[in-house]
């Protein structure tokens, strides 16, 4: 074994792969057994092996055992609400310039899906502040991104964000909120000068109304985008677009800020 090979341990999360359609992301832990239809697996046989190995349950059917990635966190979170698919953080992450050592600020928690994208973005030296009014979506955040290992890069407020954020210069601010034009104002101000700003949306009515309040505000550069993703059955000679895919989710609405 390599010395840079590196082993799981007890409270470790590990992807157990069985097919493209069945994939779980569990907890090792030592006294417990992990039950699938394809026989059980001790989790405690898992302490010191190597993520990309295989173990058998006791059906003698066979897993991988992986090592779960930030898309692995966000799609299996916990959800009391719709989270922000990966398709889209991407684009959020880069259009906003969301790097280590930056602060940003997030109306509206959710389930925690984009914050876990965001404060993995900024650590180990930024800070992610967001915003949220309801305690079983804070709740269900926190849980989150302590499973995901981020919740020391992350400041939760429980605070309603029509009043406005308590952090000023911050680089970064995105906002998924059913009307984010009454919020625009707010965060005009607590956003550095020439940053940038998205807002997630589902309907276009509100694109309309997050338009119109940017350039009110002094945003430029506006650009409002629906990203969808079609992924592919790739097999010799088959090879075709799935029947199904992710596809309307919402439109993101990107500005900038400028002075006066």
């Amino acid at each position: 074994m390599s010395e840079d090979e590196e082993l799981i341990h007890e409270g470790d999360y590990v992807l157990l792969y069985f097919d493209e359609k069945r994939k779980w992301l569990i907890k090792v832990l030592k006294e417990n057994e992990f039950h699938t239809h394809k026989g059980i697996i001790k989790l405690s046989e898992l302490i010191n092996r190597r993520f990309g190995e295989k173990i058998e349950s006791s059906l003698k059917a066979c897993f991988w055992i992986l090592k779960p990635t930030l898309y692995d966190f966000i799609m299996h979170a916990e959800r009391p609400t719709q989270i922000i698919y990966p398709k889209d953080v991407g684009l959020i992450l880069i259009k906003l310039d969301v790097f280590s050592g930056k602060k940003v600020i997030e109306a509206g928690t959710g389930s925690g899906a984009l914050t876990m994208a965001l404060a993995n973005a900024v650590k180990p030296s930024g800070l992610v502040y967001t915003y949220e009014i309801e305690d079983r979506f804070i709740e269900s955040a926190k849980r989150n991104l302590k499973k995901a290992r981020l919740l020391d890069y992350v400041i939760i407020r429980k605070r309603n964000v029509k009043e406005g954020f308590l952090e000023k210069n911050v680089d970064a601010i995105v906002m998924d909120v059913s009307e984010p034009w009454e919020v625009i104002p707010k965060a005009y101000k607590a956003l550095k000068n020439g940053c940038s700003l998205a807002s997630f949306s589902p309907t276009i009515n509100q694109v309309e109304k997050t338009v119109e309040a940017l350039k009110k505000a002094g945003f430029i550069d506006l650009s409002t985008i629906e990203c969808l993703v079609r992924e592919l059955r790739v097999e010799t000679g088959k090879t075709r677009p799935f029947t199904r895919m992710i596809g309307h989710t919402g439109y993101i609405t990107f500005a900038r800020k400028t002075i006066g």
